[in-house]
């Protein structure tokens, strides 16, 4: 028996970070939403009580840093499942991009598998289970549109934002997460607005969403590598209405709501950017069925 389940990318309307906490995580407020930019995950049930991972990316990993691996051992060892599974990533989400493909990844294999292997769980238990395994994966579970905090396993739903084009440019260089929170001078930078990002995506207003698009974590990446605050410039330059970069980076999306726009800035991109993507933002949550 199989089963094809997607997984969707995400990107930060909004990312704050509040304060180091004393467990050494980071204290964050994020709103997220989804985007129509998945990896195609395939659930295949074997009998060896085995888990395998396949993909064709050599960035993938097939063993237990996968965390769509975590995710298949951590059901299969809280409910005492005594099936296997081959799980097939076709990646189409760049890796360690900022969009969280990985926590994706093993989001879809917690969904997939709870429909597999019949454990009846719920969005919401699926959702705790999934923040053992990575900070974006409780979000992910869930799908749509959210305010989260904690360190981001705390989740509250949102409305779907007004309907635009997301362009995103991903350059050839990869960003540790760990390296950007740890160069992070909370005292020193400018915070975003979260409760204004929530009103303007309450009044489906896009030009209040553009307006109060802002991510924390932004200027250290841009000091770090430079070549994304040149997208940031060219995507500015091309006519984008808001341009950010989504988590720690590297890579950054311009919202804009006319084809003709998209087209040019798209097309302007993809002459010095080795990824690049024009897509719609899905904004609502995924069901169980």
């Amino acid at each position: 028996m199989k089963l094809l389940v997607k997984a969707p990318a995400k990107i930060n309307l909004a990312l704050d970070v509040l304060y180091k906490r004393p467990d050494g995580y980071h204290e964050v407020e994020m709103i997220m939403t989804t985007i129509d930019l998945a990896d195609r995950v395939e659930l295949a049930l074997t009998n060896d009580d085995k888990i395998h991972i396949l993909s064709h990316n050599r960035y993938v990993p097939d063993d237990q840093r996968n965390l769509a691996f975590q995710a298949a051992q951590l059901l299969k060892d809280r409910y005492q499942v005594k099936k296997g599974v081959v799980i097939t990533i076709e990646k189409i989400i760049p890796v360690a991009a900022g969009l969280a493909g990985g926590s994706s990844d093993a989001a879809a294999t917690l969904r997939g598998l709870n429909k597999l292997w019949g454990l009846g769980l719920t969005l919401d238990e699926l959702a705790k289970l999934g923040s053992e395994i990575g900070s974006d994966v409780s979000f992910c579970v869930y799908g749509g549109t959210a305010l989260a905090k904690g360190r981001g396993e705390s989740i509250t739903e949102l409305p779907a934002p007004p309907t635009c084009w997301v362009i995103l440019a991903k350059p050839f260089i990869g960003v540790s997460t760990a390296e950007v929170y740890r160069r992070l001078n909370i005292n020193g930078c400018g915070h975003p607005n979260i409760a204004a990002m929530i009103n303007a995506i309450h009044q489906h207003d896009y030009q209040q969403v553009c307006a109060n698009v802002g991510n924390v974590l932004e200027d250290v990446t841009l000091n770090l590598h430079p070549e994304v605050a040149q997208i940031k410039d060219q995507m500015k330059r091309f006519g984008a209405d808001a341009v950010l970069m989504s988590g720690s980076g590297p890579t950054v999306f311009g919202l804009v709501q006319h084809d003709s726009r998209m087209h040019r800035i798209y097309n302007g991109l993809r002459g010095f950017c080795d990824q690049v993507f024009a897509v719609r933002m899905l904004g609502e949550r995924h069901s169980l069925d």
